[in-house]
């Protein structure tokens, strides 16, 4: 049966007229009556009970619901009417709570001076100035609200009581422009086609979607507002969790190799050599991992833990495990920094186990070998043949690894680190490089709240790493205030001082790198609303390495690290930083993932404010890796009360990266997370709180499992299909086809 027709498709061009159908498409990117539908009101006003004035936000695009109190027209010479025919219309409106003035100049008053009279009541939106001490909407747009003499079939009360929607809207398209709009398509939704199951619907009390979809616009009680919401919440939750099932349905029809670990092979003389005993969590992640490596079909897990959970090593023992069982394993890493470390300390770790074919290597050894887009031909050259001939049993690398040139001898496992920056594609041309699917390991170095593992890495069963190995050291963090308290900062360099005295090493983060590229007036890039606001460009790497051996840590041996440098050269400074010789790393974010000094115990980040949440959990996870206590210091110039000071002082005061992780998705737009994990979704959900809803998260994620694998192709739910061909742009579906 085939996906059904939807009315709710057709372009907005077709209904409202090309003039208003560009203004939606250019400001809202609403294309079709069914975006237009779905674009639901952000909070509703009651004609009785208005907008409290007193509240308005400055320099905000408002809304609200007032009577006007006053209207006065004043007459004046100006530069444009030197005599006196100027004119500004002064109108004063109040809700009871508070007053606002509205101001109207030149040929704009004419049509407010005739409407608003005294006693007129009208929403009024435009954005809230101060002028002489008193707030005020300069030229506001308004639209008048007819009271029972316009309309007698309407009663006081109804008009009283009812509910005005206030949509997302922006300064080119007010509220009740978008609310006619939707007036005129409403009729529509009577036909659209509802996603959901009968049985499913039924049996949870939900209203169908043609009612629901008019209720969201058009209640007539608070009551209506909630049916409609958790109807629109069930179908987000439900179609993007079907979508993830499928994907899980189709990947477990895949033959793979089974992969069990010889005895007394690798592993075995691995786990023999290691000077520590693992946690409780990850033999248990372990264990999980290697009954998925034994079966049939290829294993689709996600590691996640806390930052230094020491999910390296249980990623490391799944690779030596399918090298045991006769297949290669390859690690990839989002960049060359990250695989060249990777590679450094996996050598490190397995000793004369990674000297296959060498003399001194181990009777079980194997090859260990790099591979990145920036190696000299002779070095990739050998590199290739050691994966051809399988040589080499296990390749790290970066999206080098990925390219056509690139063969393997019998590819039985992918491990993926940082999993955000790969997207299901690239996954996906990975996993044609061996005979059978691969098993595919993803680590996220970020703690998800389990809710958002469930939304975005839904297609992959889930490890959790919430303890941390014996020997980590706890990390104190302080929020440092540079513009209010100086002497602060300069304390902080005391501190880093000290450390190095004491033996030990630390890092310098900064946002930028600062060389000409970076300049906005060389490099004609715009500077971001934080320099415009602040006057003054992010600190860079350059500047900072430069005034600190200058000044403070003077004397001390200081390097820089950071993207655009050449890979040799990188990789020359983690070495020196790495064995000790150098006090200082002055260092951009390439630092933040799988960096491993244990000698590091402190980290100053310059403008910390600059930095996300998770993004500065990560780099404080780079010390407090010895034994020695860690110290991570967060420089700002924002003053107190700002937003981005409270974010650092919750950084500050925990280092539970889940707890982090749930404070970053609150501050920012669920969309963000949604977009940047390349979800399928092709809009951030509109309804649906990933961390509200956790309950109708969870319970959809079984409803749609049951639906699948009842129903894989969905043939006899074809309403359910269109509203996943809606969901899932062309290319998506047709990776779901290819499994």
């Amino acid at each position: 049966m085939p996906a059904l027709e939807e009315p709710l498709r057709q372009p907005l061009k077709s209904v409202l007229g090309p003039a208003t159908a560009k203004v939606m498409a250019e400001h809202l990117g609403l294309l079709t009556v069914g975006d237009l539908l779905h674009h639901y009101p952000r909070r509703y006003e009651e004609r009785g009970q208005l907008t409290h004035l007193a509240d308005l936000p400055m320099d905000e695009h408002v809304t609200v619901v007032a009577q006007v109190a006053d209207a006065r027209l004043h007459t004046f010479a100006s530069a444009k009417a030197p005599r006196g025919r100027g004119q500004r219309l002064e109108v004063t409106i109040t809700d009871g709570s508070g007053r606002l003035q509205l101001v109207f100049f030149g040929a704009g008053v004419h049509k407010p001076h005739k409407e608003l009279l005294p006693g007129t009541r009208a929403m009024f939106a435009g954005k809230v100035s101060v002028f002489n001490r008193r707030l005020q909407l300069a030229h506001p747009a308004y639209e008048l609200l007819r009271g029972t003499d316009d309309d007698p079939a309407e009663s006081v009360e109804a008009w009283a009581g009812a509910l005005i929607p206030i949509y997302p809207a922006t300064a080119k398209l007010e509220s009740w422009k978008i609310g006619k709009a939707i007036q005129t398509v409403l009729p529509t939704a009577q036909e659209a086609v509802d996603p959901l199951p009968d049985t499913l619907r039924e049996g949870r009390g939900l209203v169908p979607l043609p009612e629901a979809l008019l209720k969201i616009h058009r209640p007539h009680t608070k009551a209506d507002i909630e049916d409609a919401r958790s109807r629109l919440k069930w179908d987000e939750a439900f179609v993007l969790q079907v979508a993830l099932a499928r994907r899980r349905h189709a990947d477990a029809q895949l033959p793979a190799v089974p992969r069990k670990p010889a005895p007394d092979g690798l592993l075995t003389a691995f786990d023999a050599r290691l000077p520590f005993t693992l946690t409780d969590g990850q033999q248990r992640v372990s264990r999980e991992i290697f009954d998925d490596l034994a079966t049939d079909h290829p294993m689709h897990r996600l590691l996640q833990g806390e930052v230094g959970s020491g999910k390296t090593m249980v990623a490391l023992r799944a690779m030596l495990a399918v090298v045991d069982a006769g297949g290669q394993a390859a690690m990839l890493a989002p960049t060359e920094v990250l695989a060249q470390q990777h590679h450094r300390s996996v050598v490190e770790m397995m000793g004369e186990l990674a000297e296959g074919g060498m003399l001194g290597g181990a009777e079980q050894a194997t090859k260990v070998v790099l591979l990145t887009g920036s190696m000299g031909a002779a070095a990739r050259r050998h590199a290739l043949l050691d994966l051809t001939t399988g040589e080499a049993g296990i390749v790290i690398g970066t999206h080098a690894l990925i390219e056509d040139k690139v063969q393997f001898h019998d590819l039985g496992l992918v491990v993926v680190d940082e999993q955000h920056r790969f997207g299901v594609e690239q996954r996906d041309a990975l996993r044609g490089k061996g005979k059978q699917p691969p098993h595919l390991l993803v680590m996220t170095a970020t703690p998800i709240p389990r809710t958002v593992a469930m939304t975005v890495f839904g297609d992959l069963e889930t490890s959790v790493l919430d303890q941390l190995p014996a020997g980590r050291s706890p990390i104190a963090s302080h929020v440092v205030p540079a513009a209010d308290k100086p002497h602060f900062l300069s304390r902080a360099w005391e501190r880093v001082r000290e450390e190095v005295e004491n033996g030990h090493q630390a890092y310098v983060v900064c946002p930028r790198i600062g060389d000409e590229e970076d300049d906005p007036k060389k490099s004609g890039k715009k500077k971001s609303p934080e320099d415009e606001a602040e006057k003054r460009p992010p600190l860079a790497v350059l500047d900072v390495a430069d005034q600190l051996t200058k000044g403070p840590l003077q004397g001390l041996r200081v390097e820089v690290l950071h993207g655009r440098m050449h890979p040799d050269d990188k990789d020359a400074v983690m070495r020196r930083f790495a064995a000790g010789e150098t006090h200082v790393l002055v260092a951009t974010t390439v630092i933040e993932v799988g960096v491993n000094v244990p000698n590091a115990t402190a980290m100053v980040i310059m403008d910390a404010d600059r930095f996300g949440v998770s993004q500065l959990h990560q780099l404080r996870g780079r010390v407090g890796r010895g034994s020695a206590p860690g110290l991570c210091l967060l420089v700002t110039e924002m003053p107190e009360a700002s937003p981005a000071r409270q974010r650092l002082g919750a950084v500050a005061s925990t280092l539970d990266g889940f707890e982090l992780s749930r404070i970053d998705l609150e501050q920012r737009r669920e969309g963000d997370v949604l977009g940047q994990a390349q979800s399928g979704a092709r809009t951030s959900l509109k309804v649906l709180a990933v961390i509200e809803d956790e309950e109708i998260i969870a319970e959809a994620r079984e409803e749609a499992t049951a639906v699948v694998a009842n129903d894989p192709e969905l043939t006899h739910l074809p309403a359910l299909r269109t509203a996943l061909d809606a969901l899932l742009d062309e290319e998506r579906e047709q990776y779901l086809e290819k499994g």
